[in-house]
Formats: C-alpha cells, structure tokens, sequence
C-alpha cells in the first residue's frame, strides 16, 4: 500500500475529472468513466435511465438463451442499466450468490456496453473472519477486523485483490476498458449486513469505503465511478451523510429503498422526501443522483409500476433529477421485480416503461449517439 498521502493525491487526481466535468478540454481527453459521466449528468432533470438486475442472465422460465431479457419480453427493449452481484468473487468461486458464472457476467457486461447500456456493479462479499459466512450473517463484528491494522485486514486484501482482477478483465476485444458504477457496502444504514449499522460505526463505515476505492485506484483502476447508497434510514441531510466517505469518493448520489415503497401513500410520501435531499446534495456537490436499488418483490399490487413508482420519480422537480432507477432480479415465480407478459402488472409496467422520460437501451442508445 502506498501512503495515505499519495493514496489521497491519487484520488483528487482520478476523481477531478469527474467531479468537475468543464475541467476537460475536449472529448477526446476524456477518460470513459468521465464520459459516462457526462452522460447521466447530461440528462439530469430529462430523463431516467430503467434498470434491472441480472435482465440479461435469466429470468421467468429461461436462463442463458442469447437476447433474451424479461424486460425485453414485456416492454418491448432491454433496459437501460444493468446491475450486476460480485459476491463470491472474493472467494474465487466461479460463479456469484445468485449462481450467474462470473465469465458469463463479463460476456453480459461487455453487450451492455457495446450496445449503449450502462453497467453497475454490487458487493456482498463473505466475511474475511469467516469465509463460510455470507454477508448477511451478522453474529459477531467484521469491519473493525479488516481494516488495515486489524486482525484479518491480508485475508481482505486478498478478498480486494479478486475483485481488482475482475474489474481489469472488463474490457473488450481491442482491450479498450468499459466503464461501469461500482456500489459497495450498500444499505450500511441497515442491519442486515456484516457491515451495517447494528456491527459497524460510521468512522468504520467511511474508513472501509475510502480504503476499498483507494486500494482499486493504486491498482491502476480509473474506468468507474463510485455510488454511495444507504438505505432508508435517514429523514434530513445529516443522517444521509452519516456514513458518507467524502465527495472526493462519490460521483453517484444513491437511495435504496423498498420498505416505503410497499406502504402505500405514506410510504410513498417518506421515499419522496429521501429521493429529494438526495437530489438537492447531489446538485450542491456537482454529482448524479439515483434511485439505486428498489422494486416490489412479485409485484402483487398491479398498478405499482405507474401509481408508485412513476408517483416517485414524478413527484418534482428533485424527484425527476434520478439520472436512474433499478429493480431487483427475476430469479422465479416466487421472486421476480418485472413482470413477465402474462403478469396482471404487464400493461401497467408498459405504460411505465412507455413513458417519454423513462428510457430503456433504445432511448439512451440514440441519446448518445446524438
């Protein structure tokens, strides 16, 4: 590792870029994280991007057939953003939690890419103390443990160092690097992960995610931007930036949010109030806001997509500056956040998706290529 000070010159020189888009004198100076960049804060206010998790590996009833996505198959295009689950690289299984093979994952990313989509990447990483423990067992203290100076901080370098190799194979053909979101150590508000709140401090929480992004920098990584996303648990500005690491870490100013989403008008309400003092800190701080992560598991509510959803990001003008929105995955009939076609909730999900604002692939292909 090298000194905390290099370490932090090496940031601000990453991060300048993209903190700061005049800084750039022309496009073909631009990094492709700094162009992605540009892109979603380009449209800010006008549009937001659809996205869904894992659309292009399987869905309800198929997994692995080449073009197919249940996105696609209800509303007609694929999404606009594609997230994606690393957990178990750390370990170097070869496949994720979510049983998707990570060299099918980099094939999928690299299409998304090529094909004008945007790529976001989660981490739920086993515990460096106990590999046999995911990150939802949370029976006894992590963080302070792998943080450098703690007990089991070589056996998370090694957990980093797996991660890095994945990130530096994202590349195409010509070997040009693809840009992509990276959204570590989400919901940390929460209590449902090894690195949450109920087992973690926030001195913790910020000194985890600057050593976690410092460490892919010293690595030669410069392809990605990096979005900060807690869960639901704050009502004012202060308790969102509880376990903020610093705007020099943070292009994407994120909400995950699933609980108010489900509890009708008043939940509505409340997940209205956290997309906006997400959005207002990410037009002081010069950053892109987004709904990072939410949805309605099986989706029992028919009208959800346009009556709670759309209510959402509609609700003003702070709530119409999410540059993006993503569901969760399609895993079975049990456990799915879009609706397959012959879903009750498949119009409703396509009057949602056909509205001028919500882009999927289509759209924000031609967006750019204006």
């Amino acid at each position: 590792m090298k000194t905390a000070i290099i370490s932090f010159l090496l940031s601000l020189f990453i991060l300048a870029g993209c903190a700061n888009p005049s800084s750039q004198t022309g496009e073909e100076n631009k990094s492709v994280a700094q162009k992605l960049f540009d892109d979603l804060m380009s449209i800010t206010g006008k549009a937001t991007l659809f996205g869904h998790q894992d659309d292009l590996a399987y869905g309800i009833g198929w997994k692995y057939v080449d073009g197919e996505s249940d996105v696609k198959r209800t509303a007609g295009d694929y999404p606009a953003l594609f997230g994606w689950e690393l957990g178990g690289i750390e370990l170097g299984h070869e496949m994720n939690l979510d049983s998707v093979p990570f060299n099918k994952m980099r094939q999928f990313a690299i299409w998304a890419h090529q094909n004008g989509g945007v790529n976001t990447f989660s981490w739920h990483p086993f515990s460096a103390l106990d590999e046999s423990k995911s990150s939802w067992v949370t029976d006894e203290k992590v963080v302070k443990h792998i943080l450098p100076g703690g007990s089991h901080h070589e056996v998370f370098l090694k957990h980093m160092d797996k991660l890095v190799a994945f990130f530096k194979e994202l590349n195409e053909e010509n070997g040009e690097k693809l840009p992509f979101i990276f959204r570590p150590w989400h919901e940390m508000d929460g209590g449902w992960f090894w690195w949450g709140a109920d087992l973690t401090t926030p001195d913790e929480m910020k000194e985890l995610f600057r050593f976690t992004i410092d460490y892919m920098w010293e690595q030669g990584l410069d392809n990605f931007l990096v979005a900060y996303s807690p869960d639901r648990f704050f009502n004012s500005i202060d308790e969102y930036l509880t376990w903020y690491p610093g705007d020099e870490y943070v292009h994407v100013i994120g909400v995950d949010n699933y609980y108010d989403m489900r509890r009708g008008p008043d939940g509505l309400q409340d997940a209205i109030l956290k997309l906006e003092i997400a959005a207002k800190y990410a037009k002081e701080t010069g950053k892109i806001a987004a709904f990072t992560e939410t949805g309605l598991d099986t989706i029992p509510d028919e009208n959800w997509y346009t009556q709670s959803l759309a209510k959402v990001l509609n609700a003003n003008e702070w709530t119409r500056r999410m540059a993006y929105v993503m569901v969760w995955r399609n895993h079975d009939l049990d456990h799915f956040y879009v609706p397959h076609p012959q879903h009750p909730a498949a119009d409703d999900f396509r009057q949602f998706t056909s509205q001028q604002h919500i882009w999927l692939l289509n759209d924000w292909a031609n967006y750019q290529q204006k």
